[in-house]
């Protein structure tokens, strides 16, 4: 009984080593790789650049205050159409005391010089009259009478400028009312009434009131890396969608302007470059709405194309593997044309109904 328990026991160790081999054989064993193929596709291959900008109206224009006050009355409301000369604001202006002291003094001054005139003029008249003095004389008197009652006159204006920032006796002209320049949609209103403004002038550009521009001319502007920019030129088509109104909308644009001059931002050389948008009155494009445009660099149709992914690089040259029929793969030297960055022109290497050699669907060891 025990010499059977002992045989048994041996052939179970046996068996229990044997499958323990097998596994491990199995389990170290390489599994096959497989591939994907890929057959040439005719298609178009599109060459272009893509720039991140902003849609711009061609034509802005800062309205900025002509005195220095306090804006008493807003007119318009941003997101109206406004024509050229239009109020937009009225402003309340607060005098220099300075400078209205100086305005006082002048009146004053001018007033004495006019009635002291006034005396001399008199005196000479009546000498004119009794022919006690020559008429030349006389007509000097007069005339520096005039000017004097003219200068009264100019300080009054001035005087009542300084205070009201209006003149009387120059009808409707005045610099309190503020006026648009051109037609166009109001974009933006940055003041309040009871704020401060500036006037502008030599030394300050002046506190701007509103903006208006023409919506009816778009530009898309952005900025464009240097490495891209050797290949552009004005007059090329640009295809744009704008992120608000959604990526189903392409508008047309063509390059216009490319900026001689590159920016260099975070350690990179960018250039501005603007394009005319071709609207589409169904959508409205609003001022600085983020936009992408794909810059067309080069075309061809129906090109003979295979995906990038499927090329193999040795130094210079360009090969692929080409499936035989014996099942291996050849290598086969390939000669390319334009890429879109997914598919690329084959010229030459590759005839329509080869299986070219893709990437591994199943990991394993590659046996080449």
């Amino acid at each position: 009984m025990k010499k059977y328990f002992i045989i048994f026991f041996v052939i179970m160790v046996i068996l229990s080593l044997a499958w323990t081999l097998r596994f491990l054989y199995k389990k170290s064993e390489s599994k096959p790789v497989v591939y994907e193929h890929v057959k040439p596709l005719v298609t178009d291959v599109v060459r272009k650049a893509i720039v991140a900008g902003t849609v711009i109206p061609r034509k802005e224009v800062l309205i900025k205050s002509q005195v220095s006050g306090i804006i008493d009355k807003i007119f318009v409301t941003p997101g109206t159409f406004v024509k050229s000369g239009e109020v937009i604001a009225r402003i309340k202006i607060i005098p220099d005391m300075v400078s209205m002291n100086e305005a006082e003094n002048r009146l004053k001054r001018s007033v004495i010089n006019k009635d002291q005139m006034q005396q001399e003029f008199d005196r000479a008249e009546k000498l004119f009259r009794q022919g006690a003095i020559p008429q030349s004389e006389f007509l000097l008197a007069q005339t520096n009478v005039k000017n004097a009652m003219q200068e009264v006159e100019a300080a009054e204006g001035n005087l009542q400028i300084i205070r009201e920032g209006v003149n009387s006796k120059l009808g409707n002209a005045t610099n309190t009312m503020v006026r648009s320049t051109i037609s166009g949609m109001l974009l933006d209103v940055p003041v309040k009434e009871g704020n401060s403004v500036i006037q502008s002038n030599t030394f300050n550009e002046g506190t701007t009131i509103a903006s208006i521009a023409d919506m009816g001319k778009m530009i898309f502007e952005g900025k464009i890396d240097e490495s891209e920019i050797g290949r552009l030129s004005a007059g090329m088509p640009m295809l744009m969608t704008v992120g608000a109104i959604g990526n189903n909308k392409i508008f047309n644009a063509t390059l216009e302007y490319i900026a001689p001059k590159g920016i260099v931002e975070n350690g990179t050389v960018q250039f501005l470059i603007r394009a005319a948008i071709n609207i589409d009155r169904q959508f409205f494009l609003r001022a600085n709405y983020s936009a992408n445009a794909d810059i067309i660099i080069e075309k061809k149709s129906n090109a003979f194309t295979l995906p990038e992914s499927v090329l193999r690089f040795s130094g210079d040259s360009v090969y692929v593997e080409k499936k035989s029929k014996s099942g291996d793969y050849l290598r086969v030297p390939v000669k390319t044309g334009i890429s879109d960055g997914i598919n690329i022109e084959i010229l030459s290497g590759v005839a329509k109904d080869d299986l070219i050699k893709g990437i591994e669907i199943q990991e394993g060891t590659n046996n080449e």
